[in-house]
């Protein structure tokens, strides 16, 4: 068979140990060639391709990024853009697509798939494990790594100067990150989506806090943090050129308002795309191999549609549009771990 690969969205530590266990087992034990389209679904709409093999794969496991490239171009943005990949497919004769990528890319992909313009296997990417049906997406763990050893060293400074430490991490509509490094971390408080925000509450916490002699805290907020209704004046996010809103700030507000309400001094890190760079760590190194494997044989089982997915610690193949079709929220259950050590 002559697999195609593409990767989209957001970089994402990983993607290459994922593109190089599809390439090995292909190659290798299935005796296909693989070619690789370049940043995202550009590259298929552009007919843009390179060759993959073993040999080009060589020293990627640990390397950050993607050598396919990546962008958040879409064929659902123009009028013939299933034609496009139609065409694409049919000039490249590529027998299958795998599709690497978040919920933007995904959905792109399950639209393909309706469509019959390419015989589509999915694998879910993305650092804020809000994909549904799936345990974990890789690169997740890596982030968490990274918010968490910035957490460590927050608390060193924070003891030090007698300050509140705000730490903004990434998380558009979920708080995966947020609160999996702030139970990590040992934080004083997590903010995240799904549980908007009293700023006079988290206020109160932090003067109860110092007033127990506890003079440096630190409060991990994700970047879709919002506070309830009425209760605190936003900006009105501007939006970019695909539609998404740009999020981002949440900290330095929070910062701000903590400090006029408290008195404390507060400073704000924010993380930012540190989080999505850089090397996997090893258990997303062994994720990527085996959501490589796994979607390399659902294209020779022929389950088009389909997304590899890890669910009760295997590899196993769900709808696609069924794992696209809404994202994948903390549990009531996380959550409520979480507050336990909420100050």
């Amino acid at each position: 068979m002559k697999v195609g690969v593409l990767t989209g969205g957001g970089d994402c530590p990983g993607l290459n140990a994922v593109i190089r266990a599809i390439v090995r087992k292909a190659e290798r034990h299935y005796q296909d060639s693989v070619i690789g389209f370049t940043d995202g679904w550009s590259g298929v709409l552009s007919g843009n391709f390179i060759p993959l093999d073993v040999n080009f794969m060589r020293g990627s496991l640990p390397r950050g990024g993607t050598v396919l490239g990546t962008s958040r171009m879409s064929p659902r943005m123009f009028e013939d853009g299933l034609d496009k990949v139609r065409a694409t497919i049919e000039a490249t004769k590529t027998d299958a697509l795998i599709v690497i990528g978040g919920e933007g890319t995904l959905s792109a992909a399950a639209s393909v798939q309706a469509a019959g313009a390419a015989c589509v296997v999915a694998v879910p990417k993305t650092i804020d494990n809000d994909i549904a049906l799936t345990e974990q997406t890789f690169g997740f763990d890596t982030a968490v790594s990274i918010a968490t050893a910035a957490i460590d060293r927050l608390h060193t400074t924070a003891e030090s100067h007698d300050r509140v430490m705000v730490v903004e991490v990434m998380g558009r509509h979920v708080g995966h990150i947020a609160i999996w490094a702030g139970i990590a971390g040992g934080a004083t408080l997590t903010l995240i989506p799904e549980h908007p925000f009293d700023i006079e509450a988290v206020a109160a916490t932090i003067m109860r806090r110092h007033r127990r002699g506890r003079w440096a805290s630190i409060v991990v907020v994700a970047e879709g943090a919002i506070p309830v209704d009425g209760t605190l004046e936003m900006a009105e996010q501007a939006v970019d050129e695909f539609g998404h809103k740009k999020l981002g700030g949440i900290g330095q507000v929070i910062a701000s308002e903590i400090e006029a309400r408290t008195g404390f001094d507060t400073r704000v890190t924010v993380l930012g795309h540190v989080q999505r760079g850089g090397t996997p760590t090893a258990f997303d190194r062994v994720l990527c191999s085996r959501y490589g494997i796994a979607a390399i044989d659902a294209v020779h089982q022929k389950q088009w549609g389909s997304m590899v997915a890890l669910q009760g610690g295997k590899m196993v193949t769900v709808p696609l549009a069924d794992a696209v079709a809404e994202v994948k929220p903390v549990s009531p259950d996380l959550y409520e771990a979480a507050r336990a050590f909420f100050a």
